[in-house]
């Protein structure tokens, strides 16, 4: 190359076409990824309340299809009757949760006034080894925080769960009323009945997937919680129920949700109890039935159901608690189930699937893994079968 044709390196290089549009996609890809997060955050309430609807309609839609197939002598129950059956039924469930909660959470608001000075002292206590000067700055520390502010910060949080309730039956009914024309939208939406078969298939296998979690995970924290209420009850310790029904729903949680349920039944055990000894042992007791259950028989439950990455969860819970807060956390596995399946009906995101799944080989059919054959199979029995000539 001569000296003439040697690029000038004072002179600014020009982007060839293929640079900018890849340039001007990534610009346009970040620009919508905040567009979007500010979506989330912004109607968080309504999304969260939707997310929530639409995972209680998954949970009892193929229970509706299974009653609307029923017949009595020669009567057959309609869609709509069954419909309108499990719409009344969420809506009783979600007011009597919804009920029993805020009647916990004001128990304990109350009861918690009076431990507030005993809680001082007790605090204080865990850091007498270090001096009684230490002690009595801990104190006066602990003496300043208004805990009567946060409170009511907490009973007012609490009041927002009706309206959310109310707002997640009103989305569980309009999705029942629409899941009777939902399959001919689909093939009219797409115009392909073959492309409308697929993405059913990817929807009911994300419902499958979702409900398997949630059923089991329901099953393991009510056992959790029930364990916890039984442990609380045989020390004689208040706020049994409150405790039992806190590490039900801490347990949705995955990974810290366990954690941080043993760490408060540790703190309300020393507080009522103010003996090292006998609240070492509610810990280790808390801890035990958290261990046997979350790490042996969780796993058995679900088995390969949820080949989710421990990374991708980890992450998961840190996006979805920084967009929703708590209620994000407790929608971050049924979320990731769902994007790790479409990932990996999507051949540009296949990549994606492969990294939130657990061992690199995110499920592609609606099959479960225990009725799938490995590659080959089936053309070695179209071998066996083929007459010899």
């Amino acid at each position: 190359m001569s000296s003439s044709q040697r690029p000038d390196p004072l002179q600014p290089q020009r982007l060839t076409f293929g640079e900018k549009f890849r340039l001007q996609t990534w610009l346009m890809g970040i620009i919508a990824f905040a567009i979007m997060l500010y979506m989330l955050i912004a109607a968080k309430f309504v999304l969260i309340s939707l997310v929530i609807a639409i995972i209680l309609f998954s949970l009892t839609s193929d229970a509706i299809n299974s009653i609307a197939r029923l017949r009595i002598g020669s009567l057959r129950i309609t869609n709509w009757l069954a419909s309108m059956t499990a719409v009344l039924l969420i809506a009783s469930g979600l007011l009597t949760l919804s009920g029993l909660v805020l009647s916990q959470v004001n128990t304990v608001l109350t009861t918690t006034l009076a431990y507030t000075e005993q809680a001082q002292f007790a605090v204080a206590e865990l850091f007498s080894f270090m001096g009684e000067d230490v002690e009595a700055a801990v104190l006066a520390s602990m003496r300043s925080i208004e805990f009567s502010g946060y409170l009511r910060t907490a009973a007012g949080q609490a009041g927002n769960l009706l309206s959310a309730v109310v707002l997640i039956i009103l989305f569980v009914a309009f999705l029942f009323a629409e899941r009777i024309w939902f399959s001919t939208k689909l093939v009219n939406l797409l115009g392909d009945e073959a492309q409308a078969d697929r993405v059913s298939r990817v929807i009911g296998s994300i419902i499958r997937n979702v409900n398997y979690y949630l059923l089991v995970k329901t099953l393991v924290s009510a056992a959790t919680g029930f364990l916890i209420f039984l442990l609380m009850s045989l020390f004689s310790l208040e706020f049994a129920t409150a405790m039992g029904i806190l590490t039900f729903v801490l347990n949705f949680i995955p990974n810290i949700g366990s954690i941080i349920a043993t760490l408060v039944v540790a703190v309300v055990a020393y507080i009522q109890l103010a003996d090292p000894a006998a609240t070492l042992v509610v810990f280790l007791v808390a801890g035990a039935i958290q261990f046997t259950i979350g790490n042996i028989i969780d796993p058995m439950l679900m088995g390969r159901a949820l080949r989710l990455s421990s990374f991708g969860i980890i992450m998961s819970l840190a996006f979805w608690g920084l967009v929703w807060g708590i209620p994000g956390m407790f929608l971050a596995v049924p979320i990731m189930v769902a994007v790790m399946i479409v990932c990996s009906h999507i051949p540009q995101l296949r990549p994606v699937a492969i990294l939130l799944s657990r061992e690199g080989l995110p499920e592609t059919d609606h099959e479960p893994p225990s009725l799938r054959r490995p590659r080959g199979d089936a053309a070695t029995e179209s071998q066996q079968r083929k007459p010899a000539a």
